[in-house]
């Protein structure tokens, strides 16, 4: 039969029905079919799609984008998507860990977040190149590597990173403003930073994009301030040596390991965010605007963070501001003394940068959803948006006055399956795909049959696991391999030994794989 035929017997059959999606390209690739599912879907959630539709909300959910929609004219935006999504407090926030946890000194601390961000971020440009050729979402990309069945333990793993992340990072944001006035309470900043970020991503892809164009600006003129605030204070006297050694090695391993999971986090939504650019879109542009917005932002925020958090090595002031309002405190204390009410609003702003860096977790966290299950995927994206806010929200309120070191430590160990993930789509791509675009199908995305079995990569994740145990190092428990290196409490190579783990055993499980189901 055609394929309009059968848009056209799947469109009279779905009127038929009351409990029609508006997700029609779930089931079929067509335009015709999708376009025609929002009209005449006669399901509450199709109802729901027209209405929000009529408001320029974003429709789409994990469906494929056709061709003749991939119509985003300029990288500049993909650029400066992952530029302001970094160009926020929160990357501060890693660059300080590195002395008053790590124990290191200013230049081992620089050298680790240049080398490490460096690597952290290959894969994240790596993938975003597949958004333009196939126009699926990363999770949905994952698909050709961990079967359409596989790939909802990792969309249920990124469920949490993203709400996970999403409450670490608004619980900073409300330090910074709690931090200007003791009066404000955490749960205000909360609810102000959380809501706003909803807002821009109700309304999708590309208001997103939209907002992280222009966001990054006035948050770098404000880091510029606290440069030079910083430098003309005189505290760069403070700046510890590099120093050698297993306690040095493992503070430098350890510090690498938070590193590299906030620059690689940004894998597993890669290709969401260049699924509407041209077909025939260049990898080298794609691969170098993102590579550029990253890595530019992560190192100028995390070495600004670390020359700061290093003065606390010495300075009292600044270690009792941090003890009392972490990083939000540590800010106040470069600004409010010297620029008065001034530097209070810049705190202030820098406390609502945490809107630009929430908005790709907020976001993807919906599409990851809609993964779980054909149910979930009849779901509006929007409608999963506005309940994982309040999800994150909860968790947040909660945790500003009670776990919030807990929830924290417990979002780092959750980073290690970034490295499984990547071990695993690595090696299924260039391995068993030869690093061609031409050896994947993108029309089967939503064909089982047609799709790895997944077992392969499920065991490769398990063992992965189990690399990330030996190797890790945290606060309540230090593997075996994580224990020689370092003194005291070792040095995390998790991450390294995950990747290897997983790599090496996908290798021989996808090649029996391959041999029993021939796909």
């Amino acid at each position: 039969m055609p394929e309009s035929s059968t848009s056209n017997e799947l469109l009279r059959q779905g009127e038929k029905s009351a409990d029609l999606s508006y997700d029609f390209a779930y089931v079929n690739d067509s335009n015709a079919v999708h376009s025609q599912a929002f009209a005449n879907g006669g399901s509450i959630f199709a109802k729901i799609q027209r209405f929000a539709g009529r408001w320029g909300v974003e429709q789409r959910g994990i469906e494929r984008v056709p061709e003749d929609e991939r119509t985003d004219s300029s990288m500049l935006q993909v650029g400066t998507l992952w530029f302001s999504a970094n160009m926020v407090v929160s990357s501060f926030a890693i660059g300080a860990l590195a002395q008053p946890i790590f124990g290191l000194g200013f230049v081992d601390t620089a050298l680790t977040i240049i080398f490490i961000n460096f690597l952290g971020i290959l894969p994240v440009c790596f993938f975003s190149t597949f958004g333009p050729k196939f126009g699926l979402r990363q999770l949905v990309l994952s698909r050709f590597y961990f079967g359409y069945y596989g790939v909802k333990l990792i969309a249920l793993f990124n469920i949490i990173a993203c709400i996970g992340w999403a409450s670490v990072n608004v619980i900073v944001g409300a330090q910074c403003f709690h931090a200007v006035n003791q009066n404000v309470p955490g749960w205000a900043g909360i609810i102000v930073i959380s809501f706003a970020t909803l807002i821009i991503c109700t309304f999708g892809y590309r208001i997103v994009h939209a907002y992280e164009k222009w966001s990054w600006m006035p948050i770098f003129v404000i880091f510029m301030i606290v440069l030079g605030t910083f430098a003309h204070s005189g505290d760069f006297d403070s700046l510890l040596p590099l120093n050698a050694g297993a306690a040095e090695a493992g503070g430098v391993l350890s510090f690498a390991a938070s590193v590299f999971g906030f620059a690689t986090g940004w894998t597993s939504y890669a290709a969401d965010y260049t699924v509407y650019q041209p077909v025939t879109r260049s990898k080298r542009s794609v691969f170098t605007w993102t590579f550029a917005g990253l890595f530019v932002a992560l190192c100028f925020t995390e070495l600004l963070g670390a020359a700061v958090g290093t003065a606390m090595a010495s300075n009292v002031a600044y270690k009792t501001a941090y003890d009392d309002s972490a990083v939000g405190g540590l800010l106040a204390q470069v600004l409010v003394p010297r620029l008065g009410r001034f530097g209070e609003f810049c705190v202030v702003l820098l406390g609502l940068s945490i809107v630009g860096n929430n908005c790709p977790n907020l976001y993807s966290v919906a599409l990851s959803l809609q993964l779980l299950s054909e149910h979930t995927s009849r779901v509006p994206r929007f409608l999963w948006t506005f309940l994982c806010t309040l999800a994150y929200l909860a968790i947040s309120l909660a945790g500003y006055n009670h776990f919030a070191p807990v929830l924290e430590n417990f979002m780092l160990v959750i980073g290690y399956w970034l490295a499984i993930y990547e071990g695993v789509s690595l090696t299924e791509h260039f391995v068993y795909r030869r690093g061609s675009f031409a050896r994947y199908a993108p029309e089967a995305y939503c064909e089982p049959s047609r799709l790895p079995p997944g077992f392969a990569a499920l065991a490769a994740f398990a063992v992965g696991v189990v690399g990330a145990v030996l190797g890790m190092s945290q606060n309540w428990y230090t593997g075996p391999i994580g224990k020689l290196c370092g003194a005291d409490h070792g040095g995390d190579v998790g991450f390294e030994l995950a990747f290897a783990f997983a790599a090496l055993s996908y290798v021989a499980f996808r090649a029996v794989e391959k041999a029993v189901y021939r796909r």
